[in-house]
């Protein structure tokens, strides 16, 4: 005897098995065309799956259980040596520790010196923090890829070469390093 939703021996019906399998391939769709990211999506499903949190997600769709909206603020430790780099620092601009808001952001083409610029802390926490990067700072209004400058913390490139990291994207990922300051590049520098 067969029920609405299953059959005896627990298995899917075919009915069923293809609506999973649309939702699935919707899913594999969107991490393609970028609108969902595929780290979230697979700590998502181990969450549901490994995890054992389905009954919780469940409750939230039926109504019987609420989830608690809480603002995670990122604070970043700006006075911290940079680490990770692979390169010595020999300038690093102190900021203390800030709130990191990127409403407060500014980009600008050219160096701005009564500015705070960034240092390179804030971009190791936003590579750490992917989700908090804009849209906007992948592309200009062009459509060409930038490089954001974070001129806080200025690197020893070796015979008198000045270095600053960086952050860009690459088409299907964020990119950082390190580069001359001079280079040609369709740059922007990042102030808080």
């Amino acid at each position: 005897m067969k029920t609405e939703n299953s059959v005896l021996d627990g298995k899917l019906t075919n009915e069923q098995l293809g609506a999973l399998t649309r939702r699935f391939n919707e899913i594999i769709r969107r991490i393609n065309d970028h609108t969902l990211k595929q780290g979230e999506v697979m700590k998502l499903l181990q969450e549901i799956i490994i995890e054992k949190k389905i009954p919780d997600l469940l409750g939230v769709i039926k109504g019987t259980h609420e989830i608690e909206i809480k603002l995670i603020e990122h604070v970043i430790d700006c006075d911290a040596d940079p680490r990770g780099w692979g390169v010595l620092w020999v300038e690093h601009q102190k900021m203390g520790y800030i709130k990191f808001d990127v409403s407060k952001v500014k980009l600008f083409k050219k160096i701005k010196r009564r500015r705070k610029p960034l240092n390179a802390n804030v971009l190791s926490y936003l590579m750490k923090n992917q989700h908090l990067i804009p849209e906007e700072w992948k592309k200009d209004e062009k459509g060409n890829n930038i490089c954001i400058f974070f001129l806080g913390t200025i690197f020893d490139g070796g015979k008198g070469h000045r270095l600053a990291s960086y952050l860009t994207w690459s088409g299907n990922e964020w990119f950082c390093s390190t580069h001359s300051i001079n280079v040609r590049l369709l740059k922007y520098y990042a102030y808080f």
